[in-house]
């Protein structure tokens, strides 16, 4: 983002480039982090910011394959680690948006080859040229995770309305607030923002899913946005589309409303009730 600072020595305004660097983690697997990483790095880029997105999932990338850009990965994260490469080698034009990007994981080396130093390098140099840079993180606590959030400033905690991913949502919250380098450099906490994803309020009201209210109680972060269930979004990861691309859908309202919260704009939350049916429109329902 761009910033406003008066230079001390003179009565002229310098713009200088604050890049936030933004992690999108959770516990549970499946429940849409690249999903959300790549609707969400889209949409900031939609707005006109620079942006990038990264795949920590060393050994097990999928976002390539979700901006579909996987036929153009030449070098990958490990290979600029290594100096097998130059950042600007391994960075991969998106197709559809001019402000983005995407630096993909390796897919043949162990999780192990992902060192905390050279990803500090790498997001240093990042931070130069790009206003927000989005780390996909990997499921679990693992080196991968860490990794992906030890430098970030805000994090997107995805989770699914359901026990489990809520609970190992919540470990993930603690591993932020004592472990990433803003905790152990006493600074201020990484902001926390809460995503939930796959939610059906049919499914909340019968008392088979967890309601916003439910989750909120036992997380108790700020809630950014809630993304309902559809299966167009396995057809846009199929196709090699951002689920925010998919014109007129619930889905992609949702992403962009998420984005425009993240922004400061003052959104209804929508999507958490269940929709009426016909007749009950008819009737004056919702």
């Amino acid at each position: 983002m761009a910033l406003q600072v008066k230079c001390a020595t003179s009565f002229f305004f310098k713009v200088v480039n604050v890049a936030k660097v933004i992690v999108v983690t959770s516990g549970k697997g499946g429940v849409g982090k690249t999903t959300t990483s790549a609707s969400f790095s889209t949409g900031l880029a939609m707005r006109g910011n620079r942006t990038v997105v990264i795949d920590f999932d060393v050994g097990l990338r999928n976002l390539d394959l979700i901006m579909g850009c996987e036929r153009r990965v030449v070098y990958d994260i490990i290979n600029v680690i290594n100096g097998e490469a130059s950042l600007n080698q391994a960075l991969i034009k998106d197709k559809n948006c001019d402000n983005l990007y995407v630096l993909p994981a390796s897919q043949t080396r162990d999780k192990e080859a992902l060192k905390l130093e050279g990803v500090g390098k790498i997001l240093d140099e990042l931070k130069e040229s790009f206003d927000f840079i989005v780390c996909d993180s990997p499921a679990g606590i693992e080196s991968g995770a860490f990794n992906a959030m030890y430098y970030a400033d805000e994090a997107l905690v995805v989770t699914n309305p359901e026990v489990s991913s809520v609970r190992d949502s919540d470990r993930i919250l603690g591993i932020l607030a004592a472990k990433s380098k803003r905790a152990v450099d006493g600074a201020e906490p990484v902001k926390e923002h809460l995503l939930v994803t796959r939610y059906d309020p049919k499914r909340v009201n019968s008392g088979e899913m967890l309601s916003v209210a439910d989750i909120q109680e036992i997380l108790r972060i700020p809630l950014l946005g809630v993304i309902p269930e559809s299966q167009m979004v396995l057809q846009a990861s199929n196709s090699g589309t951002p689920a925010i691309h998919l014109e007129k859908s619930d889905v992609a309202e949702a992403y962009r409303d998420v984005v425009g919260r993240f922004m400061g704009e003052a959104l209804p939350m929508r999507f958490t009730t269940e929709k009426a049916g016909f007749f009950k429109r008819l009737l004056g329902g919702n």
